[in-house]
């Protein structure tokens, strides 16, 4: 099963928008785009199958709690330092995952160590990424102009 992958709002949606504009135009920084590439990897990934081996999903319950639903955390990359995680929901539809936060791992479990990360909205009228050979963005609220870019 496939699912359509939307950015929750206001943050994923915009910093996904902004790493997609300076990649396409040249303008971006190689950190930068090093993001890109993992986060547009692992998103059609997790389009196609959420359990897929290297994403190494599961649920985190401190986060679960504290936004009233299951929350998933997925590696974009692993054993280095500041590890980049993406932390999504399902929904708002039954065939939708929609990502509330993209941040380095927390290096320490304890203390409170999810109550700093920051978790975006969930809305349907967040973007809205099908991953597949391209990432595809649909792009609601200017009149459904699609944009499509192939990573």
């Amino acid at each position: 099963m496939n699912f359509n992958i939307r950015m929750g709002i206001p943050e994923m949606q915009e910093l996904w928008l902004d790493l997609q504009e300076k990649y396409r135009s040249g303008n971006i920084k190689k950190k930068e785009e090093q993001l890109y590439k993992k986060w547009g990897k692992a998103l059609k990934l997790l389009s196609a199958d959420p359990g897929y081996p290297s994403l190494q999903t599961h649920e985190i319950e401190p986060l679960s709690r504290r936004y009233g639903m299951k929350v998933w955390q997925s590696y974009l990359e692993n054993k280095t330092s500041g590890a980049m995680r993406m932390y999504w929901v399902y929904g708002p539809d039954q065939k939708d995952i929609t990502i509330i936060g993209l941040e380095p791992h927390p290096e320490d479990k304890k203390n409170g160590a999810y109550d700093r990360i920051s978790l975006s909205d969930l809305s349907k009228k967040s973007y809205c990424i099908s991953s597949g050979s391209k990432i595809i963005i649909n792009v609601k609220e200017t009149k459904d102009k699609l944009w499509s870019y192939r990573l």
